[in-house]
C-alpha cells in the first residue's frame, strides 16, 4: 500500500509550489489534481460545451477526454488528448471557469477514479480541493494550506504578471473570490478543510518557511 500525502487548500495558498518542493526533498510522486480539472475546463471550451450541459460533458469525458501527468526530470508536463496543455490550463480563462466544471457531479465522477487510480505509482503527495476529505479520507497525512484572500490574489497577480500575462490584480482578487464562493459552496465535494487535517497558515511565511514544516510532518508520520 503506497503512502499518500494529502494537500488541499484555495486558490493561491501555495499548495503547487509546495508539494512540488516536499516532493522533491522527500521523493514523493507529484500530482495535481488541480490541472485535472483545468484540461476538463479547457477542453470543454475549445469544444463550447457550457458547464450546463450536462449530456455533451459525459459524451466529451467519456469519448474524448484522455488526460496523462507526465514529468521530465523536475518539471511534470499536462497532456490532454496527446497535446501538451501545461501552459494553456493556466490562463486566466481557465482560471475563472474550472470551478464551474468541477462542481458538476459527471465531471467528479470521471475525475475522481484517476486521481486514486495514481496512488498505485508509489508514494505520492496529492494536492487540490477535495484530497483528504474525498478522494483520500484514509489519507496518512492531510494538510490544509490556507491565506488570507489579499495574499492569495497578490501571488496569483506576481505569477501571471511573471509569465507575461495581461491582468490587474483587482480582475485577479475578483476571480479568486468568485471562485472560492463556488468552491465552498457546492453541493458535490465542497472545499473544506478535513476533520484530522493540520491547518498551516502561510500568509506570513516563505516558501522555505511552509515547505521546512510540510516536510517536518511528514518525517514524523513517516
Amino acid at each position: 500500500m503506497s503512502f499518500v500525502v494529502a494537500i488541499d487548500g484555495p486558490a493561491g495558498s501555495g499548495k503547487g509550489t509546495i508539494t512540488k518542493n516536499v516532493a522533491e526533498s522527500l521523493n514523493l510522486i507529484n500530482i495535481d489534481t488541480g490541472a485535472m480539472y483545468r484540461c476538463v475546463a479547457l477542453n470543454a471550451l475549445e469544444k463550447n460545451i457550457d458547464s450546463t450541459e450536462i449530456e455533451k460533458l459525459k459524451d466529451m469525458l467519456e469519448n474524448n477526454t484522455l488526460i496523462e501527468l507526465k514529468r521530465e526530470g523536475k518539471n511534470q508536463k499536462v497532456i490532454l488528448n496527446g497535446i501538451d496543455v501545461s501552459e494553456k490550463i493556466r490562463t486566466i480563462e481557465v482560471d475563472n471557469c474550472v470551478a464551474k466544471y468541477a462542481a458538476v457531479k459527471c465531471v467528479r465522477d470521471s475525475v475522481t477514479p484517476m486521481q486514486r487510480n495514481m496512488s498505485k505509482l508509489g508514494d505520492i503527495i496529492m494536492e487540490g480541493r477535495d484530497i483528504g476529505t474525498t478522494v483520500f479520507p484514509n489519507a496518512d497525512i492531510k494538510i490544509f494550506l490556507n491565506a488570507t484572500v489579499e495574499e492569495r490574489a497578490k501571488r496569483r497577480y506576481k505569477q501571471d504578471i511573471e509569465k507575461g500575462m495581461s491582468v490587474t490584480y483587482e480582475e485577479i482578487l475578483s476571480g479568486i473570490i468568485e471562485r472560492h464562493k463556488l468552491e465552498t459552496e457546492r453541493e458535490i465535494s465542497p472545499l473544506i478543510k478535513a476533520k484530522d487535517a493540520i491547518e498551516i497558515d502561510t500568509s506570513n511565511l516563505t516558501v522555505e518557511e511552509v515547505t521546512k514544516k510540510v516536510c517536518e510532518i511528514i518525517k514524523k508520520r513517516k
